[in-house]
């Protein structure tokens, strides 16, 4: 099948309590690893692109990657979203080059001024066949070109989603509620440490889901920022010569938990950036005198794909559901 929006396959995950996974890639492994699992899995699929990404690998080989892997996927849906995209310009960008959904992120304008925006966007995209996601609240983090401080974020007031969502006519709403961007999601001031020691972040804030839910009845919630940061790949890196101390995720119940209610799409990016990283960094402590780009990347693909299978499957809930 063709590139696909994300309207059907979001109203078949908010009617069925579990999420669609949206996948940041990058180049040619990430794409294979992250489609590979999905087609085994019989899983509904996002691959997004970001800003950054279009920077580093061209819009034209992020595009053809993607039609790539809907070649080699016949039997799944797939869609081709821009990820935080900064401006009507870029949007525009993706909307004309074959993107089948972008996101326009302007949260960190006032509120009448992010509708502006927004609306703006809408427009253009619907009358091009294409779906817009949009942001009330700002995360914190970095990630890309989102660098947001602690200080500076804020939780999405579900007061306000009603007349966002009826002004903008957006398709998807991405909402704050304690997520956060990037491998270093929180401080260890902001965490507490369990009886093992490890560091446990604050909980998602689930009242202000449940009431933009309850306000914006049947419409599709987003969560940026829910990475889990593998700790397995976290040791791998640093028993392999990095450093990444205190690296904290967004625990895997508290996702699992959002999937069955309104959320039906969660991004997933830091992880998959780890798992390669630990792959490599392991692959070249291992076997110091090789350099074909091969060896070290098949390790790598590898583990990106056994890593967004235990997502598909234990935390969306999305396996089978293509």
């Amino acid at each position: 099948m063709p590139l696909v929006t994300t309207t059907e396959m979001f109203k078949k995950a908010y009617d069925g309590g579990y999420a669609v996974g949206a996948f940041n890639v990058n180049n040619m492994e990430i794409v294979q690893g992250i489609t590979e699992a999905a087609r085994e899995q019989h899983a509904p699929l996002i691959l997004q692109v970001s800003k950054g990404a279009r920077a580093y690998a061209n819009h034209t080989y992020l595009v053809k990657l993607v039609e790539a892997a809907v070649i080699e996927c016949p039997d799944i849906p797939i869609a081709l979203h821009l990820d935080h995209g900064p401006d009507f310009e870029t949007c525009k960008s993706c909307i004309d080059g074959g993107f089948t959904s972008v996101m326009i992120d302007a949260s960190s304008k006032p509120f009448a001024e992010n509708i502006e925006i927004t609306r703006k966007v809408v427009e253009y995209a619907h009358d091009h066949g294409v779906v817009v996601e949009a942001e009330l609240g700002s995360l914190a983090g970095v990630e890309d070109e989102v660098n947001v401080s602690a200080e500076d974020s804020s939780y999405t007031r579900p007061e306000e989603v009603e007349e966002f969502v009826q002004k903008t006519g957006c398709d998807s709403l991405a909402i704050a509620i304690g997520t956060s961007h990037g491998a270093y999601k929180f401080t260890a001031a902001q965490c507490t440490r369990n009886e093992q020691g490890v560091l446990v972040p604050p909980p998602l804030r689930f009242d202000i889901l449940e009431e933009v839910s309850r306000r914006l009845p049947g419409f599709p919630i987003v969560l940026h920022g829910s990475s889990s940061v593998p700790q397995e790949f976290v040791k791998m890196i640093n028993e392999n010569g990095g450093k990444m101390p205190d690296a904290v995720g967004i625990p895997e119940e508290q996702l699992r938990k959002a999937a069955t209610l309104s959320v039906c799409k969660i991004n997933i990016d830091s992880d998959l950036r780890l798992a390669m990283t630990g792959s490599i960094r392991k692959y070249f402590a291992d076997h110091p005198d090789h350099f074909d780009p091969r060896q070290y990347l098949t390790p790598a693909r590898a583990n990106i794909k056994a890593i967004v299978t235990h997502k598909l499957i234990d935390v969306l809930g999305c396996a089978g559901k293509a």
